[in-house]
């Protein structure tokens, strides 16, 4: 695990820029560093050693006669077998890494490559002689890929904060990415905070040449639904398939330990993962934000150490202006904290972890993924739902009438993923300035028309998959794991995985009728939770039915606290957010939950990390506070 940063080369002072461009990302891999500079570009990479620890593995690293470079994040799982077919076709290899096959591999099978790869990547190869810039990204975005064209500059990286130190670099705020975030609470479109600066999306890689680019697709899920198989053919594939994966995903010369939360995901992965260490965080004594006690119950049943700590409130807010600065772009996930405290934690031990990402996604886990066909209403003819939605939609907001509301419409007019924080109407009353920004709506249809004709959880879960996965799932987990020098592998997010996963019937994903012989009917990841109950010790096999909480945080608690209250209420009136924001509305919404009227919590988050963000990037110029 590593990260990279470059630009083609129009400067005198290349030397000193990419190295100070290096200097900002020297987190993601204090190990080593190198960099590559001709007149043409300026490549700058530092390393995090988990694969061939030597220095050999260094880069850049070059094909036999030097005419291509490349500079990579992540790791090829299966580079042995890409490696052999590539010595039989007569390349010679210079290092043991798996770095190399992707040099090696580009030069004999072109974007070929990417279909063959298992694993999690982004990397550039730089042709002399072509003067061409070939970059990909993995097929979920597990590791980031930026660029942006600025003057005659290109620029790329693992990071954008790499940028800042460019003299070609313009620095202006994307409002269009606020007025989209207030509806996520993550960027969704390919487009950032930074003006001009862009993601490059999953699965797509892009050629550079001449001052142009162009981008393309290599790969995309496509669920297709098999109905052959029995239930119990499905569990049996998923714990063959998942076995398969994780041993993959453990392939290292150091270390690996695994995440463990109370849900099921985490402790399937841990369960079959054989690692020593298991690490976990939590919040006071209360359960609902507590998860400690039961992963040490957890962790000492399958015999391993399980690492963990109680966040304080104070250790919590003292952070978050460090992980802004870290997350690049603002993020309103709570949880992204806590991520950061339990890669800390685990930093401390290790270089390499195991987590339960994509399950959800993947397997349909998401408790709002049971919500289509849940009740006998569901089967009302669909003119009697619109004609009763629109009636209810005139009515105050509560919870019985929202109901009716949602029911009312369609899943492409109300599904936009697993946060919905501003309507289009409340975003445009609480900014002052006029965006360019599309309707939510507008964002969600490229990816609903892809689905056309599937089921509602299908179509639900294709979303999720493109947008609220790469945008806040695997952005939070790249750059919180990389603030700590640590490497977050994710066994779910893998290419044999989703192969099967797309062909699991909905039925088996997402169930209202299943039921697992008379013990309590398993509603979301119906297959996947039987698949972990038979993989799991029987004394823990509990956790297949336990509801999921990811890293539950009390800032619903803490925003009617004083202290927090007025931390809060301080940045909502200050000047930047004067500047955004209708400030007398933002106060509003937080005095009417501490006053306990409303439950604010989730959109006061929303705009108070917008503005520590904020902070960071354009009043402070790349630069974090310790405390707020």
């Amino acid at each position: 695990m590593c990260g990279y940063t470059g630009f083609t080369n129009f400067i005198d002072n290349s030397n000193i820029v990419i190295e100070n461009m290096m200097n900002r990302i020297r987190h993601r891999g204090p190990d080593a560093d190198g960099k590559y500079i001709d007149g043409d570009i300026a490549l700058g990479h530092r390393r995090l050693s988990i694969i061939d620890v030597t220095s050999q593995g260094d880069q850049p690293l070059y094909n036999e006669d030097k005419s291509m470079v490349l500079v990579f994040n992540g790791e090829i799982y299966n580079f042995m077998d890409i490696r052999k077919k590539l010595i039989d076709a007569g390349h010679k290899f210079r290092t043991n890494t798996d770095s190399e096959v992707l040099i090696h591999g580009y030069e004999e099978y072109g974007a070929e490559l990417l279909n063959m790869l298992r694993g999690m990547f982004s990397f550039v190869i730089w042709d002399k002689n072509k003067k061409e810039l070939f970059g990909a990204r993995d097929f979920f975005g597990i590791k980031p890929f930026y660029y942006a064209q600025m003057n005659k500059t290109f620029m790329f990286g693992s990071e954008i904060k790499s940028f800042l130190e460019h003299p070609d670099f313009k620095k202006e705020l994307n409002t269009s990415a606020l007025e989209n975030y207030l509806t996520f609470q993550y960027s969704p479109t390919n487009e950032t905070f930074f003006e001009n600066v862009y993601k490059l999306p999953p699965a797509h890689y892009l050629i550079h040449k001449d001052g142009k680019t162009v981008i393309k697709r290599y790969w995309d899920v496509k669920f297709d639904a098999d109905e052959k198989p029995q239930l119990n053919d499905w569990v049996k594939e998923i714990s063959d398939v998942f076995h398969d994966s994780v041993k993959a995903h453990k392939i290292a010369d150091v270390e690996v330990g695994s995440f463990l939360s109370s849900g099921v995901d985490s402790s399937y992965v841990a369960a079959i993962a054989d690692v020593d260490k298991t690490f976990t965080v939590g919040f006071g004594k209360d359960e609902k934000y507590n998860e400690i006690g039961w992963a040490k119950e957890f962790s000492k049943a399958i015999g391993k150490e399980n690492n963990s700590k109680v966040i304080s409130p104070e250790e919590y807010w003292g952070n978050i202006s460090k992980i802004q600065y870290h997350m690049d772009e603002p993020l309103a996930d709570p949880s992204a904290i806590a991520l950061y405290f339990v890669c800390n934690i685990a930093s401390k031990k290790l270089k390499v972890v195991l987590s339960g990402e994509g399950a959800d996604e993947i397997f349909g886990g998401y408790n709002v993924y049971s919500d289509p066909d849940g009740t006998a209403y569901d089967r009302l003819p669909r003119a009697i739902k619109r004609g009763i939605g629109n009636i209810a939609q005139k009515l105050p907001a509560k919870r019985g009438v929202n109901f009716f509301v949602r029911k009312g419409k369609d899943v492409e007019e109300r599904f936009i993923g697993n946060a919905y924080m501003f309507t289009p109407e409340q975003r445009k009353a609480l900014l002052k300035i006029k965006t360019k920004a599309p309707d939510p709506m507008e964002i969600t249809k490229p990816f609903y028309d892809n689905v056309k004709g599937k089921d509602d959880v299908t179509k639900m879960q294709y979303l999720d998959l493109h947008l609220w996965m790469a945008g806040d799932i695997l952005l939070k987990a790249d750059k919180m794991s990389m603030a700590n020098s640590l490497e977050l592998r994710v066994p779910f997010l893998d290419k044999q995985v989703m192969s099967l996963a797309q062909r699991i019937p909905r039925r088996y994903r997402v169930s209202h009728t299943a039921s697992s012989n008379g013990d309590t009917p398993y509603i979301t990841k119906y297959a996947m939770r039987l698949a972990a109950k038979k993989d799991t010790p029987s004394q823990t096999a509990k956790t297949a039915a336990k509801k999921k909480l990811g890293f539950p945080v009390p800032i619903r608690v803490w925003l009617k606290e004083d202290k927090y209250y007025n931390i809060v209420r301080s940045y909502f009136e200050n000047e930047s957010s004067k500047k955004f924001f209708n400030t007398e509305l933002l106060v509003k919404l937080l005095d009417e939950h501490r006053d306990s009227k409303a439950d604010n919590s989730r959109k006061i988050w929303t705009v108070f990390i917008f503005l520590i963000w904020y902070q960071v990037y354009f009043e402070n110029n790349g630069t974090y506070l310790t405390n707020l």
